[in-house]
């Protein structure tokens, strides 16, 4: 962990709700950690272990560790007992990352889905964080964000849709949605 990553208080930071930009956010703290030579690991619990979006791509040029850890939208799965096994393992990883000491910046994408299921117990997530490196900052994004993480978190910000193009058939489109 450098030495930047240790000043100040370091936080926990939820980025929820049901607008667009949680994982845009996330991802722009990165980079910024980036250009102060942060270290920085994003684990995606939803994304599949395949994908190949705009951001795996670019965090492969620039260096920065990310590991979609999915089977893809898990609300759309066929099989939640595979998708249960699925998010233990990311979560399982995830730990590993935030015990290490070698980051600055942990996110974990979309992570709250795995916690609103049910399938990750909130309290095993906040004593994690609790007993986290000093100086690891950790961000968690997604939908519904359980009360509790909210509570613990330093930071919140929930992401409200006003108008989103979907509604009007416009689809998602390569650079801007992924």
């Amino acid at each position: 962990m450098s030495a930047r990553g240790a000043r100040g208080q370091a936080l926990v930071i939820v980025l929820t709700g049901h607008g667009k930009g949680k994982t845009t956010a996330a991802l722009g703290v990165v980079l910024r950690a980036w250009g102060r030579d942060m270290k920085a690991v994003v684990l995606q619990f939803v994304k599949a272990r395949t994908a190949n979006y705009g951001e795996n791509r670019a965090a492969r040029k620039l260096g920065i560790e990310m590991i979609p850890m999915g089977e893809g939208f898990t609300w759309l799965s066929k099989d939640i007992e595979k998708d249960k096994a699925t998010a233990r393992e990311c979560w399982e990883l995830a730990r590993q990352k935030i015990d290490s000491g070698q980051y600055d910046i942990v996110v974990l994408d979309e992570m709250t889905y795995p916690m609103t299921y049910g399938w990750i117990p909130v309290e095993e997530v906040i004593d994690t964080l609790r007993r986290r490196p000093q100086g690891l900052h950790v961000i968690i994004t997604g939908r519904d964000a359980p009360q509790e993480l909210i509570d613990f978190a330093d930071l919140v910000t929930e992401m409200r849709e006003v108008k989103h193009p979907y509604k009007k058939g416009v689809k998602a489109r390569p650079g801007i949605d992924f």
